[in-house]
Formats: C-alpha cells, sequence, structure tokens
C-alpha cells in the first residue's frame, strides 16, 4: 500500500475529513456552551389560555428550582417538561425554544373535583389522582370524598356524574362516592344519609336500585326521620337505621 499513491491519498483524506469533522464538532460544541446562550427566561402560559389559579411564581420556583440543566442550545426539553409535570397542580406541560434565551412553557392545571382516599391526594374533573394542597383546593368549593381499588378512579368520575343526575329529581346530591374491593358501591348523599347500592350485577341494576329508592323517598322522608343508612341490596325492599327510630309494638290480639 505503502507504494501506492492512490490508496495513500485516499488514507490522507479520508484522516483529514475525520479530523476537520471533530474541529467542526468541538467548535459546535465550544460555541453552543457559551455562557451567551444561557437560558436567561422561562415564560409561563396556560395551554388553554385560561387563567392559571393555583400555578404561580412561587410554586414554580419551588418545584423546579436546580433541576433544569444546559442552555439555550443544550437544554433536554423532554426532561424540561417532565421536571414542570412535578410541579403540584400541573396536569401536563409543553416546551419549546424563542431564540435567543428563553423558554416557552405552556402548562395545563388540574382542577380538582374532591379527595381520593384516607391519604390526602385529590381527583380532578378528568379523573386524574395527584397530590397538592388540600387548604388550596377547598378555596373553590367543599370536596366530595371518593374512594375505589387502583385503577378505578374514572370509573368513580362517571358514576359520580349518573348518580348526580338519577338522584336530582328529589334534590338529594352525592357528596361522596366508595367503591369497595369487591366492587360494591356505597353512596354519601349531601342530607348524610348513607345509601348501599351493592355490585353491579347487570348493566341497569345501580340505576334500578336508585330509581326504587328515588320513587319512594318523598313518602320514606316524610314518615321517618333522621335516615343515617338505607341498603338497596334487596330485591323488593330496602332496609334503614335511623337516630331514634322506634318500631310500634304490636296490639296484643283480643
Amino acid at each position: 500500500m505503502w507504494h501506492d499513491a492512490k490508496a495513500l491519498n485516499a488514507v490522507a483524506n479520508g484522516i483529514l475529513a475525520v479530523v476537520m469533522g471533530a474541529c467542526v464538532v468541538a467548535g459546535v460544541w465550544w460555541i453552543a456552551h457559551r455562557p451567551v446562550f444561557d437560558l436567561r427566561t422561562i415564560r409561563v402560559e396556560s395551554m388553554d389560555r385560561a387563567e392559571l389559579r393555583h400555578v404561580n411564581l412561587l410554586t414554580l420556583k419551588n418545584g423546579t428550582q436546580g433541576r433544569i440543566v444546559g442552555n439555550f442550545f443544550t437544554a433536554n426539553l423532554d426532561a424540561v417538561r417532565q421536571v414542570f409535570e412535578t410541579v403540584p397542580w400541573v396536569r401536563r406541560a409543553t416546551v419549546r425554544r424563542e431564540w435567543p434565551d428563553q423558554l416557552i412553557v405552556e402548562v395545563e392545571e388540574h382542577e380538582a373535583l374532591g379527595t381520593w382516599g384516607e391519604d390526602g391526594r385529590l381527583l380532578s374533573v378528568k379523573g386524574d389522582v395527584f397530590t397538592a394542597n388540600l387548604a388550596e383546593a377547598e378555596e373553590d368549593h367543599a370536596l366530595p370524598q371518593f374512594s375505589g381499588p387502583e385503577g378505578s378512579e374514572k370509573e368513580v368520575l362517571t358514576r359520580y356524574g349518573e348518580l348526580r343526575k338519577w338522584f336530582a329529581p328529589v334534590k338529594l346530591a352525592p357528596q361522596g362516592l366508595a367503591l369497595s374491593g369487591r366492587y360494591a358501591w356505597t353512596v354519601t348523599l349531601d342530607n348524610g344519609m348513607s345509601v348501599a347500592l351493592g355490585r353491579e350485577q347487570t348493566p341497569t341494576t345501580l340505576h334500578e336500585r336508585v330509581q326504587r329508592l328515588v320513587g319512594i323517598w318523598p313518602q320514606l322522608a316524610s314518615r321517618v326521620q333522621n335516615i343515617e343508612n338505607i341498603d338497596m341490596r334487596y330485591q323488593n325492599g330496602l332496609a334503614l337505621s335511623a337516630t331514634g327510630l322506634k318500631i310500634p309494638a304490636e296490639k296484643p290480639h283480643r
């Protein structure tokens, strides 16, 4: 090969190309890491242009401080997005660059519907379970209480919406909904009464049980005061308990 001029030229040209390529890469790397390209602004906007109610500069600073690395060119946008999505009240985020020194972050906030489980988490109107300041959520409205097996959040949310419609004719509103590990439903109403609806044996089981209760509720409420619990799992009847409930004694036979 050493006596082959063409081969030597090809090797030399190849080495030269590699060296020049390495120099270009090194030059680009050096330029990209100059202080002039440091991120100076991270602008946060609402994804749907609505006012951000819970996400503010303080929560963002506390949630992202020291976790965003790189400059305008080197910052990993997906990593930045993930950082913002760990901030309380942020449901999702998108990130883009804007020349010459800033990132634009659009965020969508969670909207709390109620609490979930026993550990202070919240359920959003979209069926997401998230962690945030409970006191902040309670500023918007009273929080219904929800619970259920892991993965049942959206099912519980859907059922809650249905129960609101089903109880509306008698002006009762669900204030809590629990789905047990055996998938039996119990709803708490705004008058403090708990109603056991049981398991869904058919797609219409729960609706039929609620309709049966709604149908007799005016007469029941007028005759029995301070009802605490009603069990609708009976096929043709119900069981109830009430504070101070007394069963009239049977008159003696003559």
